[in-house]
């Protein structure tokens, strides 16, 4: 692929109109998986046997699957070939070690703890950091985070910036953390044992968090004496904003922005399904050894000893070369110019999606889809539903649903944001099919027939989105 100019360079046609120069991904394919492409009879009767939750569709049901990137990446011949280098080893496998020392080399990090995927690493940082009482911020909630927080005794307060709440704002880091609302949070609160920092900000639509404003969280940190724990599963992708967005890193590579940007966190917890091209696998990095030492007590109990952590070891030696792959600029100039290409053919024809597009996923802005629907009426899952049925494409939804409900209260939590989301696995899905989900989306949002919503029928105790059930209104 030329290096020049990237997806993201805007060229000037002899009609004065600008359009993108051609590209292709830096890969050819190997090895295909057919598709199933179903009729509208088919899939209505799928969806309602899925209680119109696409997370309960079955995966033979679906045409295009945008449901998650986590786990769902096409690994390279380099990465399957390290598959049968797999030392099964129960302990002292010598993947684990090539795995910890490319972290080390990538991150930066001094210690490696190995978890069966990256909630198993959000587990045990919360059990070995968090008391009862204890207040967590954090740029914007994540699902699993939050609970696993709160789930050990401790209150989340958002202090994202709030350009982070707004859908049409075109700020370029909407994932920053506000200063201001930081400090007054480590000031006030009984105890912050650590401060949450996500690259990208998954729920605020894949949004970046600037290297100016990590250094400066840093230095506020600092001030009060506490850590840093970054959740850095796209912690590439938030790289490669870096680099395009933010002045003085034009120049500098991937690897190289990753690793400063790490360098003003603590540790992070990883899932290794999403930036290292995984299918499975995790981990917990630490930089203080007594931190480390409990959570290798703790990884032990509930997830394999800590040269494993819940993965083979063909698994640690496929993510060790995925890490490797990842930071490679052509690969991440790819990964994000497929999404911006979708995000761009949407932003054409009239869709309302968040801007700017973010590196993971394109998100559709449900309330002015439906601005007829309360999100006591779910629009987000009303139109996760509504895509599924038009062509296959399956979504997720991103609104009242994934926000749950308050763990004191039992009310709602009420977002601002009411998103459903069209996330990209990484080398797996070619420009024609995001031709296709782009005339879908287009064709559902310029539907007259406007639908009536949702009920909820089934609630799980815990992260209902997963499992949760619902019927037309």
């Amino acid at each position: 692929m030329p290096p020049e100019p990237a997806p993201s360079t805007p060229i000037r046609t002899t009609g004065q109109q600008l359009r993108r120069r051609s590209w292709a991904e830096p890969w050819k394919i190997k090895m295909v998986e057919p598709i199933k492409v179903t009729t509208a009879a088919q899939r209505a009767t799928a969806l309602r046997d899925a209680g119109y939750n696409t997370f309960l569709l079955r995966s033979e049901d679906v045409y295009i699957d945008l449901l998650t990137d986590s786990g769902t990446s096409a690994m390279s011949d380099w990465q399957w070939a390290g598959l049968m280098l797999g030392d099964e080893a129960y302990a002292g496998s010598k993947n684990f070690y090539h795995l910890e020392d490319t972290v080390r080399r990538h991150y930066g990090y001094k210690h490696l703890i190995p978890t069966h995927q990256g909630r198993g690493a959000e587990h045990i940082l919360s059990q070995i950091m968090i008391q009862p009482g204890d207040t967590v911020p954090g740029n914007m909630y994540f699902t699993t985070t939050r609970y696993h927080q709160e789930h050990a005794g401790a209150q989340f307060v958002d202090v994202v910036v709030d350009e982070g709440h707004d859908p049409a704002n075109p700020a370029p880091f909407k994932g920053n953390v506000d200063l201001a609302k930081l400090e007054r949070v480590l000031t006030t609160a009984k105890h912050v044992p650590y401060v949450c920092v996500a690259a990208t900000v998954n729920m605020a639509g894949g949004q970046p968090i600037s290297m100016a404003n990590m250094r400066a969280v840093r230095e506020l940190c600092a001030r009060q004496h506490v850590p840093i724990m970054l959740d850095a599963t796209r912690a590439v992708e938030n790289a490669w904003f870096i680099k395009t967005r933010e002045p003085g890193y034009a120049e500098r590579s991937c690897g190289e922005i990753l690793r400063e940007f790490c360098s003003y966190s603590d540790g992070c917890t990883m899932s290794g399904k999403k930036d290292p091209l995984v299918n499975i696998g995790g981990w917990l990095s630490l930089n203080d050894d007594q931190l480390a030492d409990k959570a290798r007590n703790m990884v032990v109990v509930y997830e394999g000893l800590h040269t494993y952590g819940g993965m083979a070891g063909r698994d640690m030696e496929a993510m060790a070369r995925g890490i490797e792959e990842s930071v490679q600029d052509d690969h991440m100039r790819a990964r994000i110019g497929q999404v911006e290409y979708l995000g761009e053919l949407l932003q054409v024809a009239g869709v309302p999606v968040v801007l700017p597009i973010g590196g993971h996923a394109v998100y559709l802005d449900a309330r002015r889809f439906y601005p007829h629907l309360t999100q006591d009426e779910f629009p987000a899952q009303t139109l996760a539903a509504e895509l599924y049925l038009d062509a296959g494409v399956r979504a997720m939804e991103r609104g009242i649903v994934s926000a749950g409900r308050d763990h004191k209260t039992g009310k709602h939590h009420y977002p601002k944001l009411e998103l459903v989301r069209l996330t990209i696995p990484r080398r797996v899905y070619t420009q024609a099919h995001m031709d296709v989900v782009a005339e879908s989306v287009t064709a559902v949002f310029q539907n007259p027939d406007k639908p009536r919503g949702l009920k909820m029928v089934y609630e799980p105790e815990n992260l209902r989105f997963f499992q949760a059930r619902f019927e037309p209104l």
